[in-house]
Order: structure tokens, then sequence, then C-alpha cells
């Protein structure tokens, strides 16, 4: 796995990844993993988690319905380890594989994929079309509107709270503060698509 640079993951993302929509959640999920190793002290295994979060709905576009299922083949293809799979696996637990997630970082993963595109969507709604001036009160309300940006699974996030053993709310600030730490960087990326 150690051989395998982001460069190398960002090269793969694109191979099986054309929509801009999903390259940039990949990027945003890729900076939320990062500012959540670094906060709560995993320095040395960032570009790990940052990596899981890059490559972890690798399958999804081409492969919806065997989402989490040929990931596995795509990763072990690709000279991914087990460790790397499992993690990337395990975001999906409960609907498409039963890989629960184990370590912290694992159960971030599930937390926050959900809960980013919920905040990304809430972001969209505003002037700024950024989170650098989003509140919790604003997605806390959106979070109890279930119609708005529906796809979101609520099921998902408050069982990612559960597992963290964090309130929602420090889940969604904490995943807020991780979205600005990256925005920029994701913007970015984005734009030289």
């Amino acid at each position: 796995m150690s051989t395998i640079t982001r460069e190398d993951a960002w090269n793969l993302l694109r191979k099986y990844n054309k929509e801009q929509f999903h390259l940039r959640h990949a990027l945003t999920v890729e900076g939320v993993m990062k500012y959540f190793a670094e906060k709560l002290g995993y320095e040395d295994e960032k570009d790990f988690w940052a990596m899981v979060g890059l490559l972890h709905d690798l399958d999804f576009e081409q492969y919806p319905d065997e989402h989490c299922i040929k990931v596995q083949e795509i990763l072990k293809e690709n000279n991914f380890d087990d460790k790397f799979i499992h993690a990337v696996v395990s975001h999906s637990y409960g609907h498409r594989v039963e890989v629960k997630p184990e370590h912290e970082m694992e159960k971030i993963l599930y937390a926050t994929d959900e809960l980013t595109g919920l905040i990304w969507a809430v972001a969209l709604m505003r002037p700024s079309k950024s989170v650098q001036d989003l509140e919790l009160k604003s997605v806390m309300k959106k979070f109890k509107t279930e119609k708005f940006a529906a796809g979101c699974s609520r099921e998902v996030i408050k069982k990612g709270s559960e597992m963290l053993d964090w309130t929602l709310e420090k889940l969604i600030e904490e995943t807020i503060l991780a979205m600005r730490s990256c925005e920029e960087t994701v913007n970015n990326e984005v734009e030289k698509l």
C-alpha cells in the first residue's frame, strides 16, 4: 500500500469517475478525512485517511448497483491491501455490505460521507455558496427537513454520530470545520477538471 501515491490514487479515481459532482465529493471527503486525522491525533496516518476518503466511492459512478462490492476487486487489482479495502468498504455498512466500521477512521468516514453532501447542499443555497460562513443552526434546520437533499441519509449520519459517541451537533459542527479547512483546495482542484 505504501508504494501507492496520491497521484496514483487520483488517476485511478479519474479512470472510473468523470462527473464533476462525484470528483468534488471525493476531494471533499479526502480533505475532511485528513482534517480529522490531524484533529484526533493520527497525524502519522493522515495520508492513509485522506486516500481512503478520496477513493471511498471509486466504483459508485460506473457500478452504482455494485457499490462497495466492485471496488474490492478494483482495489485488489491495483495493489491496495486488505486494511485499505476494509476501510473503504465499511462506509457502506448495513446498506450494501456487512463490513462494520471498526477503527476510528472508518467510523469518521461512515459518519461524514453522507453529511458532507448535506452540508454542501446547504452551502450552495447561501449567497456565498461556501461553507466558510455556514453555521451549525442552518445545517440542523435542513437536517430536520427530510425532503431537503433527500439522498443524504439522516439515519446513516445519526448512526455515525452514535458510533463515534458524539452528539449529532458535534459531528455536524466538526464536519463544517473540516470542510472549511479544505474548501479552497477542493475548489482549485475542481477548476482544473
